[in-house]
């Protein structure tokens, strides 16, 4: 049913929705819900940096 009729980017159903398999489960979220990032993909451990420049005076 879920394929067919709904646009979702995960869907879980009697069953936690916590603990997405690092590599397996494109958990991130879809369109504007979440970052697009998905669980242990390239771009997930900056989710939880922040940029920062540091300089110095030689």
């Amino acid at each position: 049913f879920g394929e067919q009729h709904l646009h979702c980017g995960n869907l879980y159903f009697n069953r936690k929705c916590t603990g997405a398999f690092v590599g397996g489960h494109p958990f991130g979220g879809f369109n504007m819900s979440g970052t697009d990032s998905k669980t242990g993909g390239p771009d997930y451990l900056q989710l939880f940096m922040q940029a920062k420049a540091v300089t110095e005076t030689l």
